[in-house]
């Protein structure tokens, strides 16, 4: 079974509007981001990002519409590759619960076999204090952590006829970033840099061999 690589070099905002075609097939969709984003969850406030901190930046705030919360985009910093799976593929699942398992072992032996051991989390959603900010501060179903340390996120975007599992693998964890942006008090801020520095790590991998390595164990 083989898999359809795309790749698109342009801003988050117009890669998160793509749709997907049908009838749908597999695809691997991977984006090479033109500009820095930080992308709210489908549910999360627009509040909780602080405009003006942003604007001075010159970092967009862009909105998915797959759950979780606010991502870092910026480029070189992370591998972000969407999987899309037409409903009625062998690896095709409609618990939500359950349906990233397969993407997330993927990752996990694409890691191993490049020398980071990785685990696929198979339970439910682990939610923390920042979890509903921040993606990487919380753990969903089918996330990989490598030592302890989420690496691979994964949201999914889903219709009766296809799921798009949008991933992304970081090389850099930089929270530091990310809380500066966040509409947070002096001693929230604080905190947040504090706490969230090990919840996550990058993985020194060069992202095209990272990318070829997963692609050869989507199945």
């Amino acid at each position: 079974m083989t898999w359809d690589v795309r790749r698109f070099t342009e801003h988050p905002a117009d890669f998160h509007a793509r749709t997907v075609p049908e009838p749908a097939t597999r695809s691997v969709w991977v984006c090479e981001p033109t500009a820095p984003a930080v992308v709210l969850g489908s549910a999360q406030p627009s509040d909780r990002i602080d405009g003006a901190a942003a604007a001075a930046a010159g970092i967009a705030v862009v909105r998915r519409h797959s759950g979780g919360g606010a991502v870092l985009v910026v480029p070189g910093q992370l591998l972000w590759v969407d999987v899309v799976l037409p409903a009625g593929d062998e690896r095709w699942h409609p618990d939500v619960g359950v349906a990233a398992h397969w993407v997330g072992t993927a990752w996990a032996a694409a890691l191993a076999a490049l020398g980071h051991p990785a685990e696929v989390h198979r339970g439910a959603m682990v939610s923390t204090a920042w979890s509903s900010d921040v993606c990487f501060a919380g753990l969903g179903p089918g996330e990989v952590r490598v030592h302890g340390r989420k690496v691979v996120g994964i949201s999914q975007r889903r219709t009766r006829r296809w799921v798009r599992f949008q991933c992304a693998a970081l090389r850099q964890w930089d929270p530091v970033t990310l809380v500066e942006l966040l509409a947070l008090e002096p001693a929230q801020r604080a905190a947040a840099r504090r706490e969230l520095e090990v919840v996550a790590a990058g993985v020194a991998v060069d992202a095209e061999v990272l990318l070829a390595t997963l692609v050869t164990h989507l199945g």
